[in-house]
């Protein structure tokens, strides 16, 4: 279905569909502050393109029943989280539910050609289950920087031979529909504004710790990208002049000091040094450390693997303090696989915010876990591509 929005009025009718789901023409008028005629006019020709269908009657209202419309139920959006260390596919409905999800291990240094060629097969096997019709739209989300009027990522710091591949393009050929390629941090922050923590904020930081760290910034409701792409990658952000070199080629970064990948070496260092039994026996148990394992050993009280993940708090928080002074954000959601480690490092990171922002940046500001946990991206990245498709020309 390709089908899109002929005006403004049609655009802002489709994503209060899509937001607010099934509604009857009245409800609608209310919202679109839209006579009842020409209501009509700009619904029929929805109706007629197929984007919207007769839901039934609505609940009376007092006078006569008014009919219900809602977006089609063939519609379906494609979203993909490409990690660096796992692939996420998923399926939604119009309303960006999502219908049908698949994960697999991967490693984003193998390059761009296999693993695209892994994530459009696993969206190959969801449109094989339950989808006739194609999709009408797709967004993609990269761990790295991406020239986002392209869909070309540039230099990206953790993926070696993506620098100026044309994802965008490549994908857009292969799915037969729209395709918008974003950074993983921004999708994030997209899809925790349409379904997660942050649906009632309209300025707020959304921070992503994984094998990367990223930042996605929204400014009244809208994604900030920056001049070039680059906004929010905090990750590459000095914390120590004197400190451990980064794969950026600069020291210090807060990447270097904490992400999954910071925090698999210094926990397999703690092993080494004889500090940590709880992490060596999960070493000797899985072959291997992970943020996932520090978790683990965290909450069975091990001292070094708590002393990881309060030190790593004290470094996103250090960071995270220079945004709130600078940006004045009314909510801050940090996510990704590293914030399963929960409120052990939220509370580290709460402490050094509050104690180095002013009163005024930080009196009623809310620091909290995300909402929608590994599913953030792809929502968001549904969200991306609908917002386009429902668009005014």
């Amino acid at each position: 279905m390709t089908a899109r929005p002929a005006n403004a009025y049609q655009a802002r009718l489709l994503r209060l569909l899509r937001d607010g789901g099934r509604s009857s023409r009245a409800e609608l008028g209310d919202q679109m502050e839209l006579s009842r005629s020409k209501l009509a006019v700009e619904l029929d020709q929805l109706l007629e393109t197929g984007l919207v269908v007769a839901a039934g009657l609505a609940a009376s209202r007092g006078g006569r029943r008014s009919h219900g419309v809602r977006l089609s139920p063939e519609l379906r959006f494609l979203g993909v989280d490409i990690g660096a260390t796992s692939i996420d596919v998923a399926v939604t409905n119009a309303e960006l539910e999502i219908v049908g999800h698949l994960t697999e291990p991967s490693d984003v240094r193998r390059g761009p050609v296999p693993v695209l060629e892994q994530a459009m097969r696993m969206a190959g096997t969801l449109k094989e289950a339950a989808l006739p019709d194609g999709f009408a739209g797709a967004g993609i989300g990269l761990p790295g920087p991406v020239r986002f009027p392209d869909g070309v990522p540039v230099a990206p710091p953790i993926m070696p031979g993506w620098d100026g591949f044309p994802v965008r393009e490549t994908l857009s050929q292969e799915l037969g529909c729209p395709v918008l390629v974003d950074n993983d941090a921004n999708l994030m922050a997209l899809g925790e504004m349409h379904a997660g923590v942050a649906r009632s904020a309209d300025d707020f930081l959304c921070v992503k710790i994984g094998t990367g760290i990223g930042c996605g910034i929204v400014v009244g409701g809208r994604v900030h990208r920056g001049a070039t792409g680059s906004a929010g990658d905090i990750g590459h952000m000095q914390v120590d002049p004197q400190g451990r070199l980064c794969v950026c080629g600069n020291r210090g970064c807060l990447e270097a000091h904490f992400s999954g990948a910071a925090l698999s070496r210094d926990a397999q260092e703690a092993v080494r040094a004889g500090r940590s039994p709880g992490l060596a026996a999960l070493l000797d148990t899985n072959g291997r450390l992970t943020a996932a394992d520090v978790a683990v050993a965290a909450a069975s009280g091990d001292q070094a693997a708590l002393e990881l993940v309060r030190n790593g708090g004290v470094c996103v928080g250090q960071v995270i303090a220079g945004l709130v002074s600078f940006f004045n954000p009314g909510l801050v959601v940090i996510g990704g696989g590293v914030a399963g480690l929960g409120h052990t490092l939220l509370a580290a990171v709460r402490s050094e915010v509050y104690r180095r922002s002013l009163p005024l940046a930080t009196g009623s500001l809310p620091i909290v876990l995300s909402e929608l946990g590994n599913t953030a991206g792809m929502v968001g990245a549904t969200r991306l591509i609908s917002d386009h498709l429902f668009a005014a020309p």
